[in-house]
């Protein structure tokens, strides 16, 4: 099993270091990409800022704590530009191309392979960014060291189910072959991860908790920096992670049973 795990970390050493290859010959890209979320974050801020300007506080959440929750969404939003959008929004190309079919030949895991193909180099500038947002933040509150470590378990729970959740409606394009639209509509839904869940209606937060789990996502990290997770909520992010994860390797399974290849 370690030669088999070995194999594939190889894999993806190849895998990314050609596409950084590829990806900086167009060096000023990234210029653009880091103006562009530099852009991006000013603007979440100062969206921030219009709520706290008044003396208006989300429950419980002063400004620095608000800060937080940003910053672990913006660092999620580079982790998406950066490993995700590049690869689960080409399962729909590689659908309509037949190409799939080369990907199902190989002697490797298609699922390991859709996911991990490529990297873009242009969402380091939101992990860069956001990781400094929430090393503000959290020096402004005084975090304990120790806080940083712990935050860390449920942002890696945020990572897999975001990730599992984006390669699952990737896989519906196997059915549904204009599916761009969906995944636009989850990235819409999780921009209500920008602010703590506390901000919405009790509705919402219901919404966002149980249907579509953006609460798992920014706000149960944030509180875990903050020294008030509580463990039953980040044990529920970690369940989550592990049955998301679990499921997009079943559903991924089911849904190429339905798959018509290009040449049949």
């Amino acid at each position: 099993m370690a030669a088999n795990m070995g194999r594939y970390f190889h894999t993806i050493e190849l895998f990314w270091a050609a596409a950084i290859a590829a990806e900086l010959e167009y060096r000023i890209n990234f210029v653009l990409a880091a103006l562009s979320s530099l852009g991006n974050l000013t603007g979440s801020i100062f969206g921030l800022f219009l709520f706290y300007r008044t003396g208006y506080t989300f429950a419980g959440w002063q400004w620095e704590e608000a800060l937080v929750v940003l910053g672990i969404f913006t660092v999620l939003q580079g982790f998406s530009s950066t490993f995700l959008a590049p690869n689960l929004n080409r399962i729909v190309d590689r659908v309509q191309q037949g190409t799939l079919d080369f990907v199902l030949l190989k002697p490797i895991s298609s699922q390991f392979w859709l996911s991990a193909n490529t990297i873009s180099p242009w969402g380091m500038p939101d992990l860069i960014f956001g990781a400094g947002l929430l090393g503000y933040a959290a020096s402004k509150l005084q975090v304990p060291v120790g806080n940083y470590f712990l935050t860390a378990i449920p942002l890696v729970f945020s990572a897999i189910a975001l990730y599992s959740i984006w390669f699952m409606l990737g896989a519906m394009s196997i059915w549904f072959v204009k599916i761009y639209n969906v995944t636009e509509v989850l990235r819409g839904l999780l921009e209500a991860g920008r602010f703590p869940m506390a901000a919405y209606p009790a509705a919402y937060r219901f919404f966002f908790t149980f249907v579509v789990p953006v609460a798992f996502l920014t706000t149960v990290p944030a509180e875990a920096m903050l020294g008030r997770g509580e463990i039953a909520w980040i044990a529920g992010a970690g369940l989550l992670a592990i049955a998301l994860l679990v499921a997009s390797r079943y559903f991924w399974r089911f849904a190429l049973r339905f798959y018509t290849s290009a040449s049949s």
